[in-house]
């Protein structure tokens, strides 16, 4: 069976961790001067590299080689080379436990966590709790981790992993070394996509590239599961058709050639291509949301047109540039219609036709703009 694309290239080191510069940083000087935290939160969206850098503290924390040479810990990286490493890296560390705290929610796992973590390290310096989506455990299995976290043995590291922080009581965070992670730019993503399929031998134009990253909202693992999944059913070359049709969601050309119609205020082309968009099978509510976002950046370029500088990070050049065109033909009038299209947006999602709301949405901002 091959590997799954995100768990093949899944980062080894923290220089391979892309978009959380931040936390990088403070973790490699935490590794030179070697000062850990008993106990780490690491919050954020999903798919950017929290599990991935509770994996990186469990293998800098036991790497051998760090321990014992200076030039190593200069670098604030693990080694990937020893025995300690290895075993981490190939999921055979007994001595580092994962917990998906989604299906292991109650007191009783806690309270056999507990008893796990007063038993010494069998092989590696420390044990390592990496507590997976930790927002899930109940509110008995939260105090029953507090004392815990409070008096936590030597030689044990916990380390929780959520996607909504808040749900994280108070008196837990506050015992924790605390990382918020950040939803990773589009360019990032493409630029990851780009050499993954390099290395796959997979030949794919920037524009599917794009729209897999796009899709992704953030998130690279989500890019790469989608790049496997497009690599699974097609041959060595994927196209933009591919993509869309995988993902039910039309790229930024035709997107920018649509909005051109609104913005035009050309009410018959408008609607031959949105007919002609449902003839082809793509998901309108998805449509919706991507036409309102492209809107959105129009008017913020008509208005302001020193964001560019900003969209340059969530949008390739060529594509910059067509938006820039279009933005030039935003007028105040078609802030009705971008209203329009955000009312008819919440409609559609509960509609059995949701192309009504949203040709309603086009006639009325169209009509009001003539």
């Amino acid at each position: 069976m091959s590997i799954a694309i995100y768990r093949k290239y899944r980062p080894s080191t923290f220089d391979e961790l892309l978009g959380q510069e931040i936390v990088v940083r403070i973790l490699k000087e935490a590794s030179r001067e070697n000062r850990f935290a008993h106990a780490y939160l690491l919050a954020g969206p999903r798919g950017t590299g929290k599990t991935t850098t509770a994996r990186l503290i469990a293998k800098i924390v036991n790497c051998e080689a760090r321990a014992k040479d200076a030039s190593v810990r200069a670098k604030g990286e693990p080694c990937n080379k020893c025995s300690a490493c290895e075993s981490i890296n190939n999921g055979l560390a007994l001595d580092v436990m994962e917990i998906d705290a989604a299906s292991n929610r109650g007191i009783d796992e806690i309270r056999n966590l507990k008893e796990s973590v007063r038993v010494s390290p069998s092989s590696l310096q420390y044990k390592v709790f990496i507590i997976d989506e930790a927002h899930m455990l109940t509110k008995d299995a939260w105090n029953a981790l507090l004392k815990t976290l409070e008096e936590p043995p030597d030689k044990v590291i916990m380390i929780l992993a959520t996607t909504e922080a808040e749900k994280v009581p108070a008196t837990i965070a506050s015992r924790t070394q605390q990382f918020y992670f950040k939803k990773v730019s589009l360019m990032e993503i493409v630029k990851k996509l780009k050499d993954i399929a390099g290395k796959e031998k997979i030949k794919i134009s920037n524009e599917a590239l794009d729209l897999i990253a796009s899709a992704a909202e953030g998130s690279f693992r989500d890019s790469e599961s989608l790049l496997n999944q497009l690599i699974s059913f097609s041959s060595n070359e994927i196209s933009i058709h591919d993509v869309e049709k995988t993902l039910g969601k039309i790229g930024f050309d035709k997107l920018s050639k649509f909005a051109g119609f609104l913005l035009e205020n050309d009410l018959q082309g408008s609607l031959k291509s949105l007919s002609e968009i449902q003839d082809q099978g793509y998901n309108l509510s998805q449509f919706t949301k991507d036409l309102i976002q492209y809107l959105r950046r129009a008017a913020v370029l008509k208005f302001n047109p020193e964001m560019k500088d900003s969209f340059r990070n969530e949008l390739m050049e060529d594509h910059l540039k067509k938006l820039i065109t279009n933005a030039s033909k935003f007028g105040d009038s078609h802030i009705n219609l971008l209203k329009s299209l955000i009312n008819a947006y919440g409609q559609m999602r509960y509609s059995q036709f949701p192309i009504i709301p949203l040709e309603v949405a086009i006639i009325e901002g169209l009509k009001k703009s003539a």
